[in-house]
């Protein structure tokens, strides 16, 4: 059962002594890295961040990489306890509601996606109604510091708003998964120029992250090569090497310097071409919205996002 405790009072050295077995899972037309997290003591997992194929051009719902995901569990006899997502994403559709059909398990999310929820109305114009709907998919919806397990595995999760205003991380025994928070140290952070994020929020919540044990293993959910660098797409470093050696938030790095850096190249940016039919779906934790019964999503003109096209 989760609980919701202090950080000063949470024993991080006690929780670096379990050690989850982690696969990774890439997903290249979105650079997205999927994990199974387990307990190899009781072979409990979570999965985190899953993906739905979908060709936007035809509007085709694929489910290869989500069975992937699915046949391994399988293989390997695992029981899913947790689905689990690090934040609302912009550049894919979520499988959790496909996930849980087929594994069982609860889907959760931190609580801040209420804020996300309420710009989908904004934007989609729903009604309240519609809006209790999408909110009541999740099953849980975590505090800032609550607590956990996975099988034996003690789990801890804090918000880490920047990117969106709803992002969070897992702790999982030595493993940390940082969502669209940090990228691999050679690329740097994620973007904050979407609706309600902010990289000096962004700059608070890497010092966070910093502040957990070095030796922590730590898994991104991107990957995105650097230009001029490496030619291998990768997905796990440590709090160690990410404070060292991230381009953009080093220890060193001040909070002006940051600020200015992530907002310049922001400004250059276009918007995910996933990022209209993501907001419908993983507002509601992967499920597909209809109309009249027919799978359907919407494209509002000239909505908040306009502004993006170049």
């Amino acid at each position: 059962m989760n609980k919701n405790t202090r950080e000063q009072d949470y024993n991080f050295a006690a929780q670096m002594q379990y050690k989850p077995e982690v696969k990774a899972f890439f997903h290249a037309p979105t650079f997205t890295f999927s994990y199974v997290v387990a307990d190899p003591k009781t072979k409990h997992c979570a999965v985190i961040d899953s993906v739905l194929d979908f060709d936007l051009p035809s509007g085709t719902l694929g489910y290869e990489s989500a069975q992937e995901i699915i046949e391994y569990i399988t293989d390997h006899h695992y029981t899913v306890e947790w689905i689990l997502e690090t934040h609302m994403h912009a550049d894919h559709l979520s499988a959790a509601a496909y996930c849980k059909r087929e594994l069982g398990g609860k889907v959760a999310i931190g609580n801040r996606i209420s804020t996300v929820q309420g710009m989908y109305q904004d934007v989609f114009k729903v009604s309240q109604t519609e809006l209790d709907t999408a909110q009541s998919e999740f099953d849980v919806l975590w505090k800032d510091f609550d607590t956990f397990t996975i099988g034996e595995l003690p789990v801890f999760t804090f918000a880490t708003p920047g990117h969106t205003p709803a992002d969070i991380v897992y702790g999982i025994g030595d493993a940390l998964f940082a969502g669209d928070t940090l990228f691999m140290p050679d690329f740097g952070s994620a973007r904050c120029d979407f609706p309600r994020g902010s990289a000096l929020d962004m700059f608070a919540s890497a010092q966070k992250i910093f502040s957990l044990p070095e030796e922590m293993r730590m898994f991104m959910c991107h990957d995105y090569l650097p230009a001029g660098g490496r030619t291998e797409h990768q997905h796990e470093t440590t709090i160690a090497q990410q404070k060292q050696h991230n381009i953009h938030l080093r220890v060193g790095a001040t909070k002006e310097a940051f600020v200015e850096l992530r907002e310049a190249r922001d400004a250059t940016l276009s918007l995910p071409k996933l990022m209209i039919p993501s907001l419908q779906v993983n507002v509601q934790a992967g499920k597909i919205p209809e109309v009249g019964g027919v799978p359907m999503m919407l494209l509002p003109v000239n909505s908040v996002f306009s502004h993006y096209s170049k």
